[in-house]
């Protein structure tokens, strides 16, 4: 069972930068890749971020790709989405989510691989 927390969420302007910051329990979380998704009013969850459980691997939805990255920290148990050049398109509830994996080099863009979600923290960004 894990359990994630987002944080660092607020109001930018357009061509600000913002870390987002996902943070797990318990102890096994360097098993589990990673994925960062969100959701804009009206609209369906999106994929936009994926790291391998080693940090080695990332892919990115092609409308972020260039400005936005995924880290992790193991030892901290936390993972980041690093968003620059934000622009209004951008706002969005950002949710991080979890899957357990053998593999330390596979990543999921899909939604429905992914077993554990944070409860999302809200990016505005205004023009």
């Amino acid at each position: 069972q894990v359990q994630l927390v987002e944080s660092g969420g607020g109001l930018v302007q357009a061509g600000g930068s913002l870390r987002l910051s996902c943070a797990a329990s318990g102890r096994t979380f360097s098993s589990y890749a990673m994925g960062w998704f969100r959701q804009a009013p009206g609209k369906e969850r999106e994929f936009v971020g994926a790291i391998a459980r080693s940090g080695g691997s990332t892919y990115y939805a092609n409308s972020v790709k260039g400005r936005f990255t995924c880290s992790r920290d193991n030892a901290k148990n936390t993972v980041y989405l690093q968003m620059n050049s934000l622009k209004p398109e951008d706002t969005a509830v950002y949710y991080c989510a979890a899957v357990f994996t053998s593999s330390s080099t596979i990543y999921f863009t899909s939604s429905g691989r992914y077993a554990y979600w944070g409860q999302g923290t809200q990016v505005t960004v205004s023009s």
